[in-house]
């Protein structure tokens, strides 16, 4: 067989591979499946964008307490972990000892923030989420 290259098209732009067409659909099967599930974490802050619904109904996310607060900048010290879901929002969040570095997250974010952490959110739009501590 002759690697031909092969390029995809995502949502995202394009994957390319230099191998054979059926390898490359196996491999963007893999990362397409990943991505659904992708998370990434910065200054101690998980961020999971639009997860699937079905991540959401096994946390029991739409049963959990909701909480929200108009625009606005306070400073905030977790007790415990925290994860959170946000319905409506944008917040930028400079967690302490990290200067004027910030984790962004809106609407459709599942966050995880640990415990012990004290950081200053600065609410830029108005924000509705539902919550949990463990």
């Amino acid at each position: 067989m002759v690697a031909t290259p092969v390029q995809l098209r995502t949502s995202t732009g394009c994957l390319s591979f230099s191998s054979s067409p059926s390898a490359a659909r196996r491999r963007f099967a893999v990362v397409r499946g990943s991505a659904e599930a992708m998370a990434t974490e910065k200054l101690g802050i998980r961020v999971e964008r639009n997860p699937p619904e079905s991540r959401l109904s096994e946390l029991g996310v739409r049963q959990w307490p909701k909480w929200g607060c108009e625009k606005s900048k306070f400073p905030w010290t977790y007790s415990a972990k925290e994860t959170c879901y946000l319905l409506q929002g944008k917040v930028k969040v400079y967690p302490e000892g990290h200067g004027e570095e910030f984790v962004e997250i809106a609407a459709g974010d599942l966050v995880v923030f640990p415990k012990g952490m004290s950081c200053t959110w600065d609410v830029a739009e108005a924000v509705d989420k539902h919550y949990n501590f463990e």
